[in-house]
Order: structure tokens, then sequence, then C-alpha cells
């Protein structure tokens, strides 16, 4: 991985940054006859990073197509882009002949046209007039430019081989990355990113990350990444009630503002204390079950910032959950010495892996290290091509990658495609089930054509959670979800029982949602003992480092018989307690389930009338007696699980 720093030649040849402040006064903005904007102003300051975030679809892209005149304000005024130059990513990149390298490098114009200048002007032997760019092209540090525009694509996640192949030779997520790093060489005081994230794998992000921090400029990012934001970004400005809400800060900033905003002012109580009462149960059981890794240590400090920070999300339009996982092989999956890869090309070897009840692990490495080879494999998309690959009789794969999205059936409604894959459901059951990914009326029983990206991708993740995995394998699940959607499918994974195989770009998603980390990385599998501050770090030293690097995976031989009858032996003595350990966490999550039915009516502000003082005493005895029995049932789970960890350490497992 190779870092473009602050001192690099990106801004050769760019006058003096500009100093303007940009004002935006009692704007108006309309689209088609959509009111977006009213009456809103926000100042964007000289140098600042800003982030702008909002709900698909509230005109954050025609926000920046009004900043770069591609579309006429309707009131209002902005002031302060006169004079200034302003780059933006092109929403498409043509799939033409031009080489990878020289389409970046076109985003510098006048240096590009100098070069071209040069080379035409010595291929007819013009030498004076060569020798005269050459000094144009001196004065402007020119010759530089083959050199960053390379180590922005690298960057970015583009092999050396791949910088020069023609645009036509890319899919569409690798033309979007073109659009970033030609925006990025592109010399600029105000930088314009509309999603800079989607389409990038963690490590591309990382290094984005870094870039980003160097710009001198002024930044205005869509995102929908809170950690990409709060690693980039001094300010939030958040489309709201059509106008604009400025907040100082990242997004956890902003998070915590707007929770002790809408705290004070007591608004949905009811509906305020439901979801805290939901993520409260979330965090006590989750800190039951954690053991010492730090993945899982890590989770638990998400759950409880979750639970201070529940108000922030209190009007989000999303709301959804698994369903219990029912019958659950044990293990689920079993790859063994497998050989994974397209046709001829081996992507991974001899993989060694097993997928039990309740393990949750995010893959680490970088672009075409194999992470999604695998998941294709296991979920069945590709064939193994060497090895053995079991899968438990009960096990029921959900799997969802951005290719899913590209096969929705565009003619039909979200209804039917979910009656397809579940005829025997009633329809009134599967609409409250959208309902919960803010699929209502006419969104609901209507065709898809005119969809968003992030609406196919919300009804694409639908169809998976409808169809009831116990085993979810998700690839890059939040590319297109706007932070609301994102902190949904937080919290639906937080109450998920089954098992879980994550790939992700979103650092806050996999902190949240893993207790395991596995590393992809020169063809081979292998645990990865640091946390994503070290990966991130890691990342950065551009994997020279040895702390937080581990060493060479070692790859496991085969058993012999003898050490299969053993190990068989082992995971028998360890049955019953798992047994003893499943039908207590049954029993717990029977009394949370009480509990929080009666926190929910407890909710009710109208319990509290002079009149129900009666109902009010027995549903508060109840929840104190309900609250008693759990804290029995946890004490019990926690002596089961210590002896259940005691004999497995014992035996070795």
């Amino acid at each position: 991985m190779i870092f473009i720093h602050a001192t690099d030649p990106l801004t050769y040849g760019h006058p003096a940054w500009n100093s303007n402040v940009i004002i935006i006064d009692n704007l108006s903005l309309r689209r088609g006859g959509k009111l977006l904007l009213q009456a809103a102003s926000a100042t964007l300051e000289n140098r600042q990073k800003i982030a702008l975030i909002g709900a698909n679809g509230c005109g954050k892209s025609s926000f920046f197509r009004l900043l770069t005149g591609a579309v006429a304000l309707d009131g209002g005024s902005i002031r302060g882009t006169e004079g200034i130059d302003i780059a933006h990513m092109a929403q498409e990149v043509p799939g033409t002949e031009q080489s990878a390298l020289d389409y970046v490098m076109a985003g510098h114009e006048r240096i590009a046209t100098l070069l071209t200048e040069v080379a035409a002007a010595e291929a007819a032997s013009d030498f004076e007039r060569a020798a005269e760019l050459h000094g144009d092209l001196d004065a402007l540090d020119g010759y530089g430019l083959p050199r960053t525009a390379e180590q922005l694509l690298r960057g970015l996640g583009f092999s050396k081989s791949q910088i020069g192949k023609p645009l036509s030779a890319f899919s569409g997520g690798w033309r979007v990355r073109l659009g970033l790093a030609r925006a990025l060489i592109s010399p600029s005081d105000l930088l314009l990113l509309d999603e800079p994230t989607n389409h990038l794998d963690l490590d591309a992000t990382v290094w984005l990350q870094q870039w980003l921090k160097s710009y001198p400029g002024t930044l205005l990012m869509i995102s929908h990444d809170r950690d990409f934001i709060d690693g980039t970004c001094e300010k939030v400005l958040r489309f709201e009630g059509q106008t604009l809400h400025s907040y100082s800060g990242g997004y956890s900033d902003y998070e915590r503002q707007r929770a002790e905003h809408i705290a004070q002012q007591q608004a949905s109580f009811e509906k305020q204390a439901r979801r805290k009462a939901e993520i409260e149960n979330f965090v006590r059981r989750f800190r039951a079950k954690a053991t010492k890794a730090r993945q899982a240590q890590s989770r638990i400090k998400e759950l409880e910032r979750m639970e201070q920070l529940a108000p922030a999300h209190v009007d989000s339009p999303f709301s959804f959950a698994f369903p219990e996982p029912g019958k659950i092989s044990d293990p689920l999956l079993n790859l063994d010495r497998g050989d994974l890869g397209y046709g001829d090309h081996r992507v991974l070897e001899r993989i060694e892996l097993t997928l039990r009840p309740g393990d949750r692990i995010g893959l680490l490495g970088r672009n075409g290290a194999g992470k999604t080879t695998l998941l294709k494999t296991l979920a069945g998309e590709l064939p193994l091509l060497e090895g053995d690959l079991d899968i438990g009789k009960h096990c029921r794969i959900g799997y969802f990658d951005q290719q899913q999205v590209d096969v929705l059936d565009m003619e039909a409604s979200p209804l039917l495609q979910l009656q397809r894959l579940t005829p025997q459901k009633r329809e009134q059951e599967i609409l409250d089930f959208l309902g919960g990914f803010n699929f209502r009326g006419d969104m609901a029983t209507g065709p898809i054509t005119h969809f968003s990206g992030g609406e196919k991708a919300r009804l694409a993740l639908a169809m998976v959670v409808w169809q009831d995995p116990n085993v979810l394998v998700l690839d890059e699940p939040t590319n297109h979800l706007d932070l609301e959607m994102r902190h949904a499918l937080e919290v639906a994974l937080g109450g998920y029982d089954g098992a879980l195989l994550l790939v992700s770009h979103d650092r806050h998603l996999l902190r949240s949602s893993v207790e395991q980390l596995l590393l992809v990385d020169g063809g081979r599998i292998q645990e990865y003992p640091e946390d994503l501050k070290a990966y991130e770090a890691w990342i950065v030293s551009g994997r020279t480092a040895p702390q937080g690097a581990p060493a060479t995976a070692a790859v496991s031989e085969k058993p012999n018989k003898a050490q299969r009858q053993e190990s068989a032996e082992k995971r028998q003595r360890v049955r019953p307690l798992k047994k003893a350990l499943e039908q207590t966490e049954h029993e717990m999550q029977k009394v949370e389930t009480t509990l929080a039915a009666l926190q929910a009516q407890l909710a009710d502000t109208d319990l509290y009338n002079e009149d129900r003082r009666e109902e009010l005493a027995q549903l508060v005895k109840a929840e104190g007696e309900a609250k008693q029995t759990l804290q029995s049932i946890e004490s019990r789970w926690l002596e089961q699980q210590a002896e259940l960890e005691a004999l497995e350490s014992a035996l070795g497992l």
C-alpha cells in the first residue's frame, strides 16, 4: 500500500488557496415537483472538512449539482464560489480504450495538456516548441504527474498491471474508483465527494481517509460511513425538515448532540423508551456472553454506546429484526483443506474453516486477497476446486452481495419479490415486514424500476432477512445504505442469534457486530489477534511494521483417524454442558422478551394517570419480578459458561 502525503506533488501549479468563505443564504431547491430545501442557510469555512448527511433521496446529490452549477437554485443565494476551482467525482466513467493512468492524469487538465503537446512537438521534430513546453512543465513540476497518478491508483486498490488497462476493461465499481482518483488529482479549492467509500474495501477506505487529512482545500463530502466521517471531518451538515442543520465535530459528535437535544425535548417518549429497552437487552445479553477476546470487548463498548445514543435515532423509518434461528446444526459448515478460486486460478489454498452457532467473524484483507472468493464458495456460488465442504443438515445460509442488487426484477414490486420466495406467507405479513425497511404504500406494491441504488440495496437485504437464515454471509452490505439504515442493520445484527461472516469497509459495523477477526492474506486465512485500530495502523505503515501483523499462516495438516476420534470424544464430553447452556440461554431470551413487553407498557404516559394507579402498581411489580428472574438466570449462565470454558481449556478445544 502506497501513501501520498501532503508533501507529495499533488497541488503543483495551483495558485494560492482561495480564502473565501462559502455562504449559503436562505436557499430553496426543488427537484421536479419535490421541495428539497426551503430557506436553508449554512457556512462552509475555508479549508474545513464537512460531512453532508441525510436520508437517501433528501437532496444531497442535487445540492452538489447546485454547487457545480449543473442546476439552478430556486431561491436565496450562494456566495463565495466565484473564482475558485471545484473538483468533483464523475457520476459515470466512459468505457473507452483510454488507459486508466491517462484518464486519471487528465484530471489535471493543464499538465495533461502540456504533456500531450510535448509529445506532439517532439514527434513533429519541433524542438524549439518542445523546449518551451518543457519549461512550462518544469515550472509546474509536471513531470511528477504520472507518478502521482499511479500512487493514487495504487492507494485505491489498483494493481500495477491494471493501471495500463483500458477503461472498457473495468466494471462499474472499479470505474467509480477511477472517477474518484481523477477528482483527487484535480487542483481544487473545493472538493466534492459523493459517497467516496462506496465500492472501496477497508484497506482503500483507510488509505483515502489518510489522504483527505492532508488535503489543503475545503472538503464537502456525502458519506454514510460514520467512522470515515469521524476520521476525516470536523463539521456535519444534516438535511432535516427541508433545511440544513449544522453540528460541530464528526458523526459521533453529531449523534451525541442530537441525542441530547431530543432527550431535552422529551419527544416521542414512548418510542424512545421502547427502543432503549431493546438495546439495553442486547447490551446485558452480550456482556454476559462475551469472552475475553479483544473483539468481543470492543463489541460490548459499541453496544453500550448505542444504549446511550438511542434517542438520536428515534425517528428512524427503519426497524427490523432477524427471527430466531430455530433448529440448527453444530457445526453449521466445515471446510477441510479447501482450494478456492476460479477455473485454474487458485486464490486460496488448503483452507481449514469451521463455522459454529454463535460465531461472529469479520474478514480482513486487501482487495483481491480472496475474501469474496471465500464467501461465494461457502454460499455455493462458486464450486470448490479441491477439498471438502460439509454443510450441516439444518444450515440455512443467507448470502448478500452487490450482484444481488443487479439481478432484482425491475418490473416486480417488493411485495411480489418476497411472495416468490415464500408463496405460503400472508400478504399482510409481508407488507408489515417491508414496512420495517421503509417500503410502504406504493413503494411496497409498485415496480422497483425507479428505485435508487440505496433502495435496491435495502430491498436485496430485506430479501435475505426474510428467508430466515441461521448463517449470514454478508459481503459489503452497507454500500448505498444511508446512516439510519446502517444503524438499523447494526441493531438487528446485535440481536441476531445465528452465525455471522462479514466483509465490510464500514469499521463501525465490524466493531459492533463481530467478535473474531480473520485475515485473508497471501493465499491463506488465519486469526488476526489484534483489533481494527491495529489493523488500520498496519495498513497505514504499508504493511511492513511487525506490530499488529501476524506471522505467516501455518497450514493445518489434515488430522489422521486417531486424531479425529480423539477430537470427537472431547466434543462428546462437552456436549452436555453446551446443551445445558443453550437451554439456559433459551430461558433468558423468554424472560427478556417478557421484560421488554412490560417496559413497553410502562412507557405509556397514560398509565401514570390517577385512575390507572392499580394497573401501574401491578406492572411495576411484574417488572421487578422479571428482573430478579433474569438476574438469577444470568448468574446460572455465567457459572455454566465458566465451567464449559474450563473443560474446553483442559481438553485443548
